[in-house]
């Protein structure tokens, strides 16, 4: 898999006849290694090594109604409190992130209500931070580090 734009960290891996996998942390379990999975399993490792959230506050690939249509969001950062702090969209490096990525991650947003949006492809990371009180959304060099 490509080198992508995260530091460095270690992952366990293990060859079946599906094909190689990577081991997911919050699932507990080997999944197909496909160029999204990648990116999201560096997000996981961002999240939880370097901005030191603990792994039980975190949701991978879950699924969402959205307009009576069956959604997986990526990954969800909860609060301790259960409410949502972070929404996050993962794509395949090769994919661009573009107005229709954004559009997505709204869209389950609006469900979701997440305090905060992060949409990567592994090369180019986007954070925002959402004022719903103004309808309006501010973007961010980073999400805050985990300080509870």
């Amino acid at each position: 898999m490509q080198r992508l734009n995260f530091p460095t960290y270690t992952f366990r891996f293990k060859s079946s006849e599906k094909g190689l996998q990577i081991f997911d942390l919050i699932r507990k379990k080997f999944v197909l290694l496909q160029p999204e999975e990648w990116v999201r399993q560096h997000v996981v490792h961002y999240l939880m090594l370097t901005k030191n959230y603990p792994k039980s506050l975190i949701n991978v690939e879950k699924q969402l109604l959205v307009n009576k249509l069956k959604k997986r969001y990526d990954i969800v950062l909860f609060n301790p409190d259960g409410s949502i702090f972070l929404l996050v969209e993962c794509k395949a490096p090769e994919v661009k992130i573009d107005q229709k990525t954004f559009d997505q991650i709204a869209q389950y947003n609006r469900m979701l209500k997440a305090s905060y949006l992060m949409v990567s492809n592994g090369m180019d990371h986007y954070f925002c931070e959402m004022d719903f009180k103004h309808e309006k959304y501010q973007f961010l060099k980073e999400i805050p580090d985990f300080s509870r």
